[in-house]
């Protein structure tokens, strides 16, 4: 996959098109592990770096600060428009349609943001009813115009294809999976691009576990970038939409700025060979 996009000069502007017509930023802010006031702080940062895209879930807690700071955001900046920025959020766990259905209204009057851009089932959990019921409270919620649009997260190959092979009458935009050099996850972002899902990657970073990784400082030294960079630009080359996370003003800024290097095909298949399936939080993608 690198080849189609490594020629690519990625920007905060970059977006990537859906397989529902729409589109959304190439690059965007995750806000996992932030509580509410790191997660205030971090969005304005980001939005004043040019980010347009902020990824939070139910179970972080901060969906409330996350719109808060991009309404005060789009106040200070009426050139800017609500749907210039995209917002994820994410249902907490799969349940039936109505208790689905009602928590995705609560998100929306949460984030006090209009509607959801991407609404994300968070994971499998919960076994094949309430992943279904979840996913039509979904569908109803786009119908209903509280959500442009539907994907989910942490699933593997078999929840995917029993999605699919359901009677949704929307299918996921969206699979959004651990995935970094450490964790290549080869077969299933391979599935997910031959069934024109897009593969979000959140700890692109492998939250810094890797940062000082022999292979890792020696390309990121050859290409003139940071260890971060190195792996964000990875990412996007992969074709991955990767969801950088920091707190700190200049490494959210840093994180951004992968567009004055290209990584070549051999240095691309150095950093796939890192993989050794490293888990950095929880890994859903078996459940039942």
């Amino acid at each position: 996959m690198w080849k189609s996009m490594a020629d690519q000069s990625y920007t905060l502007a970059s977006r990537i098109t859906l397989n529902n017509g729409l589109s959304m930023p190439r690059i965007h802010l995750g806000v996992y592990l932030m509580n509410g006031s790191e997660a205030t702080t971090a969005v304005k940062h980001a939005l004043e770096a040019g980010y347009r895209a902020v990824d939070s879930a139910q179970m972080y807690h901060n969906e409330k600060q996350v719109g808060k700071s991009i309404s005060e955001y789009l106040k200070a900046h009426p050139d800017i428009k609500r749907e210039d920025i995209h917002y994820t959020t994410k249902l907490a766990s799969n349940s039936d349609y109505a208790r689905a259905r009602r928590s995705i209204s609560q998100s929306v009057k949460e984030c006090g943001l209009g509607y959801i851009d991407l609404f994300l089932l968070h994971s499998p959990y919960g076994g094949k009813q309430a992943r279904l019921d979840s996913w039509r409270a979904v569908e109803d919620a786009i119908k209903d115009g509280e959500v442009k649009i539907g994907g989910v997260s942490n699933y593997g190959e078999k929840h995917l294809d029993e999605l699919l092979a359901s009677n949704a009458r929307i299918k996921p935009a969206v699979n959004q999976i651990e995935v970094h050099p450490f964790n290549t996850r080869s077969n299933l972002t391979a599935y997910c691009q031959e069934k024109d899902i897009v593969v979000e990657a959140y700890a692109p970073l492998a939250r810094a576990l890797r940062m000082k990784h022999p292979s890792i400082v020696s390309l990121a030294k050859k290409y003139g970038c940071t260890s971060g960079q190195l792996m964000v630009r990875w990412s996007l080359q992969h074709g991955f939409v990767p969801l950088p996370k920091s707190v700190r003003k200049e490494r959210i800024v840093e994180n951004s700025q992968v567009g004055g290097f290209e990584i070549s095909g051999e240095d691309i298949k150095t950093m796939d060979g890192l993989d050794e399936y490293l888990v950095t939080d929880w890994d859903p993608v078996d459940a039942d």
